[in-house]
């Protein structure tokens, strides 16, 4: 029997770029719905080894508007559009307020790209047709059997932003985006098999002499943080993602041991293209 979700952490590295981690993004298979939260960095790439492509996504689920959140949003655009072979279907786009004016951004920067392809191709009759919403608390959609609900976090000056609650079948996930602990993000963990939560080692960023780099620990969970919102939510499994810095060779279960001093559950230590069941 199939799980009634199915969560697989496409990428997992941050804003530095790194050989062996793509940008955030994570993937919910939930039945015959597919959404995909954050489009970062390599996400295609990803979704392929996934074997998932941009015609089959239900919905892209943006959790706030740092680029590299967002990098490759405009891929997905072009690659469903013109990777669709058949009724045109728009991308479905959610996102917090401002991500409008994002994707209208998008689109006029693809506007050579596109007039291009109308020429050329006689069965491409119209633009990239894409549906954005914006949410802040509250119902952002359904798909079949599939629910999605935000609730607000806390990642100021990144503001606003949001977590995704997305159920099925009696069983739910939440990916929490970049967010120190806050009332939103428990209100939407309560009773959750899984949570996907950004975090931070903020003992190893202050050791380096780099005061900017410092400032990452403003607005992140460290592991620790997240490990006590699991444990506090009844969480069954968390799931440590977008870790900054990058987790060293050998240096694993410092990461998972700093967890399981707060969180009773499973924890695991993501890389790109880990694959957690729920129910």
């Amino acid at each position: 029997m199939s799980a009634a979700l199915e969560v697989v952490t496409l990428g997992t590295g941050s804003p530095l770029p790194d050989p062996n981690r793509a940008g955030p993004s994570t993937l919910v298979r939930a039945g015959g719905a597919t959404l995909l939260v954050d489009a970062g960095r390599g996400v295609l790439m990803r979704m392929a080894a996934a074997a998932t492509g941009a015609p089959q996504l239900g919905a892209v689920l943006v959790t706030h508007l740092h680029s590299d959140h967002l990098t490759d949003l405009n891929d997905l655009i072009t690659t469903r559009w013109v990777m669709s072979f058949g009724p045109p279907s728009p991308l479905r786009v959610a996102g917090p307020p401002g991500i409008r004016g994002v994707v209208d951004g998008l689109l006029a920067s693809l506007a050579p790209d596109v007039s291009y392809r109308l020429a050329h191709h006689a069965d491409l009759t119209s633009p990239p047709a894409v549906e954005v919403t914006e949410h802040s608390d509250g119902p952002v959609l359904e798909l079949d059997d599939v629910s999605v609900t935000a609730a607000p976090t806390d990642h100021r000056p990144a503001a606003p932003s949001v977590a995704y609650r997305i159920e099925r079948d009696g069983h739910a996930v939440v990916i929490a985006g970049d967010t120190i602990p806050c009332e939103g993000l428990d209100r939407l963990c309560a009773g959750a098999d899984v949570l996907v939560h950004t975090v931070v080692r903020d003992d190893l960023i202050r050791s380096l002499p780099v005061a900017r780099l410092h400032d990452v620990c403003d607005y992140h969970s460290t592991v620790a943080q997240a490990a006590q919102t699991a444990a506090r939510t009844g969480v069954g499994t968390l799931v440590l993602t977008h870790c900054v810095p990058a987790v060293a060779p050998g240096a694993e279960e410092e990461w998972l041991a700093l967890a399981r001093a707060e969180f009773p559950g499973e924890v695991v230590l993501a890389a790109d293209l880990t694959t957690v069941a729920a129910g």
